[in-house]
This record gives C-alpha cells, sequence and structure tokens, in this order.
C-alpha cells in the first residue's frame, strides 16, 4: 500500500511540474509586457507595410514538422486600418489566401479579422514584439475545427520578423508554426 501511495504522489507531483512549466514557463509564460525595455520597436504600420515573404515550417502536436510553405504578403494602411493579403503556397502543391484587417486601437492595441477568423482577433505591439490571440477555422478538408491561435512576431535588429504560432485545442497544443517575414528587396 506504501509504494502505491508513493507511486501516486510521484506521478502528481510530476504532473504538476509539468502543468506549471507549460502555464508559465513555455509558450503562454510569456506577456507583451515582458518586452517593454527592448531597444527594438515593432511598430506594425511601419514593420508590416509593402511587400514581404514569409517562409514557414508547420509542426504537428508530435513535434514533427508536416509541412512548410511560402507566403506572398502584401500590405497597405490607411490611417489606422492596414488590410494584409497573404498568398500561402504549401510544400503539397496546394494554396491558401487570406486578408486580414488590422486596426489599431488605443496605445499598442489593436484587432484583427480574417474570413476563417470567427471572432476578433487580439493583439498588443510592445517592445520589439507583437502578441496576437484569436480564434481561427480550419480548411473543410482539414476537419473544420476552431482552434485558438496565439502569434508572437519578434523584431530583429536587421528587421526580420521571426514569428512563431501555437494552435490549440481544448488547450492541447495540436500544431506550430514558425516563419520569417521579411521585405521584399
Amino acid at each position: 500500500m506504501e509504494i502505491f501511495v508513493c507511486i501516486i504522489i510521484g506521478f502528481t507531483l510530476c504532473l504538476g511540474v509539468v502543468m506549471f512549466r507549460r502555464a508559465y514557463g513555455e509558450f503562454p509564460g510569456q506577456s507583451p509586457t515582458d518586452y517593454v525595455d527592448d531597444c527594438l520597436s515593432f511598430d506594425l504600420k511601419e514593420r508590416l507595410n509593402g511587400k514581404m515573404i514569409c517562409e514557414g515550417v508547420i509542426f504537428g502536436p508530435l513535434g514533427r514538422m508536416t509541412s512548410s510553405f511560402v507566403a506572398d504578403f502584401d500590405i497597405s494602411w490607411d490611417g489606422d486600418v492596414g488590410v494584409l493579403t497573404e498568398h500561402f503556397r504549401y510544400d503539397d502543391g496546394s494554396t491558401q489566401m487570406r486578408e486580414w484587417t488590422i486596426t489599431m486601437g488605443q496605445g499598442d492595441d489593436f484587432t484583427a479579422t480574417a474570413p476563417d477568423v470567427p471572432g476578433t482577433g487580439k493583439g498588443m505591439q510592445c517592445g520589439a514584439t507583437v502578441q496576437m490571440i484569436y480564434p481561427i477555422r480550419l480548411p473543410d478538408d482539414a476537419g473544420g475545427h476552431v482552434l485558438r491561435a496565439i502569434d508572437w512576431m519578434y523584431l530583429t535588429p536587421d528587421g526580420t520578423i521571426i514569428n512563431r504560432s501555437q494552435f490549440l485545442k481544448f488547450g492541447i497544443r495540436v500544431a506550430e508554426l514558425v516563419a520569417t517575414i521579411r521585405p521584399v528587396v
């Protein structure tokens, strides 16, 4: 009986450490304000503007790369409203189009909408980072599920943007995307 109790206690402690690490020590454990003192400033209207190229990979729930892509971005601003048109080309030959409408709000906050986003994305730019959280509906051929997306974009000194996104279903990470975004020269 004592061995069984020790196993249960050990398992519970181990599970607690894993849950604590996932909640506070990994991807969701950061906040935009963690980067407020960065020497770089990520201004969406300045850094996401004009023609850009995005190259990235998508990882599945077990951490294996499942897809890669190249996307052409075209971003224009009219005052505090920007339109970001994305044209994705995946390694399997498929393509995808998305058009975001980004609206700058009070201070460093913004909102974003797109046809496959049921609702509104909410974001914040702070220091050298931008974070946006939004629901996204997968295409019908991928099940049509609605996932919770958390996007982080990090500005590098040369102006390249590193994008890391996680996609969750019932709080469990089901995919991750890592990409670079840079101006077309």
